[in-house]
């Protein structure tokens, strides 16, 4: 099956390579990624222990060391993503996209249908975009704002519990774990995000390989370089 491109191939606007993702982006979209990679598999392992090992306890430590590690990673989590906050105030247009998709704008509504159409296979045209697809952005929303935002109230709620009454992260999270009904509540809420997330990252690495491939436009290369081009702007 061929891709049709609603875009003419002489349209000027796409035969140049334009600079989209500058390196605050990609450098967090790669940290972010490796936090959640780290934080999943030791955060399966919280949930789930391993058994006990021969020998003094205090020689291996394990359980402690993973739950050290989770921390560790929680934090670059975290940070990273205040950094990206700040970073679509000051960075360009598309450095926003994940912060502000354009509801407001009929076209981007038009847009997020055509979109819906193509990825269900009812469609062959291929909208090009400099950045995000409307439905690009609307999942980037929802799993990279609003479920991160979901995972780190939680998780600095549950290790106020490790901290301790009257910590910062008591202060400042302590109110979650009453308001989703309990400590173990807020665990189990805790881990369900942790797995929609990988729901949503398998799906967000065959959505990239697969734009690469059918809409012959730079998807994987881009995140790594920053550049945006367009593979069949030949006439």
């Amino acid at each position: 099956m061929t891709t049709e491109v609603a875009a003419s191939g002489h349209d000027p606007k796409y035969q140049k390579a334009v600079y989209v993702f500058e390196a605050p982006v990609r450098i967090w979209h790669w940290l972010h990624a490796l936090s959640i990679g780290v934080l999943c598999i030791t955060g399966y392992f919280i949930a789930n222990p391993l058994p006990a090992l021969q020998g003094e306890a205090s020689d291996h430590f394990l359980m402690g060391t993973i739950r050290e590690i989770h921390f560790i990673a929680a934090y670059v989590f975290a940070i990273g993503f205040a950094v990206r906050i700040y970073w679509a105030i000051v960075g360009n247009k598309y450095a926003r996209e994940l912060f502000l998709p354009a509801v407001w704008r009929p076209a981007w509504w038009k847009g997020l249908g055509h979109e819906l159409k193509y990825y269900l296979f009812l469609t062959r045209k291929s909208h090009k975009v400099m950045g995000h697809n409307p439905l690009a952005q609307m999942a980037m929303w929802l799993f990279n704002v609003v479920l991160v935002l979901f995972l780190i109230f939680t998780g600095f709620a549950l290790y106020g519990e490790g901290l301790g009454l009257g910590s910062w992260a008591d202060r400042w999270f302590g109110w979650v774990i009453p308001a989703l009904g309990g400590s173990m509540e807020t665990k189990m809420w805790h881990l369900l995000g942790m797995w929609v997330m990988l729901v949503f990252v398998v799906i967000h690495i065959y959505m990239a390989i697969r734009a690469d491939i059918m809409d012959r436009e730079s998807s994987v290369s881009t995140i790594m370089g920053g550049w945006r081009m367009f593979k069949d702007d030949r006439p």
